[in-house]
């Protein structure tokens, strides 16, 4: 069973309108949605914006027989090259905000955990190719940075570029990586750049959030023809 997830309905509205014998399974909190994309099974949710609901909903996910775990939806570029419209495939994700470093831990760092979390090779091979069939766009695979932040300020930019080598910034990625990585389960994050995280934005994000939803759609979409096959 392969699960999709997004944090907002924006981000999977477009899948949900295609998905075939749907079957909603309504827990506390999270609405899963099963059925069938492009003849591959697969549960549909959105999880939610904040790592802790990304947490929750991942972990329903795997209860309800997730065996692989695409995240897909939208973050601030952080990569100095990336612009609206582009996609990141992650290769790990961070958690920019956890600050133990006075107890010697680096920054980013949950005690006792990885310091970061590795996508499947897999996942992140198919998610590469399915891009790369997105028309006048860049995609580059980097670590996506997550955190209970907006990021909206040309120095918290410069931060998660210099400290933790980021391509973009978002709030639920590496929380549902931590799960899926405890768990032993394949994971990879797409995420679609709305903004420059820099002070234009609330301008870019809501401009551009229809345009990257298909992008995401479109991803998705090939690799699950890809999966299937």
């Amino acid at each position: 069973m392969l699960a999709i997830m997004g944090a907002m309905n924006e981000e999977i509205e477009l899948l949900l309108s295609e998905l075939k014998g749907r079957e909603d399974l309504t827990y506390p909190g999270v609405t899963l949605h099963r059925g069938r994309l492009d003849g591959v099974p697969v549960l549909v949710t959105k999880g939610g914006i904040g790592k802790v609901n990304a947490a929750m909903t991942a972990t329903y996910l795997l209860v309800n027989g997730a065996s692989r775990v695409i995240f897909t939806g939208v973050a601030g570029g952080v990569h100095p090259e990336l612009r609206v419209g582009d996609i990141v495939v992650s290769t790990d994700c961070v958690q920019h905000d956890v600050d133990v470093t006075p107890l010697g831990y680096e920054p980013g760092t949950v005690p006792d955990e990885s310091p970061s979390w590795a996508a499947d090779p897999e996942l992140r091979r198919v998610a590469m190719e399915a891009a790369q069939e997105v028309e006048n766009i860049r995609v580059v695979e980097g670590r996506v940075a997550s955190g209970d932040q907006f990021i909206a300020s040309q120095e918290g930019v410069l931060r998660l570029w210099k400290n933790f080598g980021a391509a973009c910034a978002e709030m639920e990625g590496a929380a549902v990586a931590q799960v899926c990585a405890k768990s032993g389960v394949p994971f990879v994050v797409i995420r679609s750049v709305s903004d420059t995280a820099d002070h234009d934005a609330n301008v870019d994000y809501r401009t551009f959030m229809p345009l990257v939803a298909r992008h995401a759609k479109q991803v998705v979409r090939g690799m699950l023809s890809r999966l299937g096959a």
